[in-house]
């Protein structure tokens, strides 16, 4: 397939790149070794509320975790999430909180995932998207779904138990699919969704069905969404996604077919758009390009060659 353009394919797509933790599962039910973990002075700690963290700007123009010695961090023993450990031995826990702490200083500030992922260093990010997917399944899943009966955090935040009929749940990962989708003419098939600004183009995308393959997933996809039949299908990549809990499979694919034809209810419209006419479009600021942290960004900047245009950036 041609689609792919070599010119910015080295640059990694955001929250995959190594992020040099080791998440060290194999610790996760060994109290004896969290509890020292916890109180070693070396651990670092930060807090997760609502999908949101601090973040803070360093003098020298990078952008940081708030993070604190365990023994500064505010008091919870139940929604306390081990992250792992780097390569100087130093240990990362999350804490879950319904909100997070004040700084005295006022220089720190709330992010989210879609802000902070564009500006953390790779090993700040990654702890993020953990936290953040651990806790979103934690504040959703909190009942049984065997029994009903209420569950208790085990294994450092990445099981819940129920005492009442023994089941264990472990954090789920919804499989997506997400494809830039070309035709005949290399035209990449961008489309609007009901609920976006006039303007903002993107990717198609959607979930795996049960009993189909992932390749099944992107020729259906696109053909209920926008109506337009494929045929070859090319993986590319894949990106964790935790709003709230999915792995975003990013594929190339052909059209065997051109016609448009839009469900309304998902898409409410889709264009095919040669590199000529997204330039323009991003020019006249009559197309706007998806945010830089979704692989969709990734899979149409492959295509088109070049980095896509920030917000600013824009005519």
């Amino acid at each position: 397939m041609s689609t792919l353009n070599n010119a910015s394919a080295d640059r990694p797509i955001s929250l995959t790149a190594p992020s040099g933790i080791d998440r060290a599962a194999h610790h996760r039910l060994d109290e004896a070794w969290l509890a020292a973990a916890w109180s070693h002075p070396k651990t670092r700690v930060f807090v997760v509320s609502g999908g949101q963290v601090l973040i803070d700007d360093t003098p020298d123009g990078r952008t940081e975790l708030v993070m604190t010695p365990a023994f500064e961090a505010p008091v919870t023993e139940t929604h306390r999430y081990f992250l792992g450990t780097d390569a100087e031995g130093v240990s990362y826990f999350a804490l879950q909180k319904d909100s997070l702490p004040g700084r005295m200083d006022q220089s720190a500030r709330p992010a989210g995932l879609r802000e902070a992922g564009l500006l953390l260093s790779p090993r700040d990010a990654g702890l993020m998207v953990h936290a953040v997917a651990l806790e979103n399944w934690q504040r959703l899943h909190r009942f049984c779904s065997r029994c009903g009966e209420r569950t208790v955090i085990a294994a450092a935040g990445h099981v819940r138990r129920c005492q009442a009929c023994g089941a264990e749940h472990y954090p789920r990962t919804d499989p997506a699919v997400i494809m830039l989708v070309t035709d005949d003419q290399d035209r990449a098939l961008l489309g609007r969704q009901v609920h976006w600004p006039e303007g903002r183009f993107s990717t198609l995308a959607g979930f795996v069905e049960p009993g189909e393959s992932i390749e099944q997933a992107v020729v259906r996809e696109v053909f209920e969404e926008a109506g337009v039949t494929v045929g070859e299908v090319e993986y590319v990549a894949s990106q964790p996604w935790p709003f709230p809990s999915s792995l975003m499979l990013g594929f190339f694919a052909r059209a065997t077919s051109s016609e448009i034809d839009v469900d309304g209810e998902e898409i409410h419209e889709a264009r095919w758009f040669s590199r000529e006419d997204l330039a323009a479009g991003f020019a006249s600021g009559e197309v706007l390009p998806p945010y830089g942290i979704s692989i969709a960004s990734r899979l149409i900047e492959l295509w088109y060659g070049k980095p896509l245009p920030k917000p600013g950036e824009l005519a």
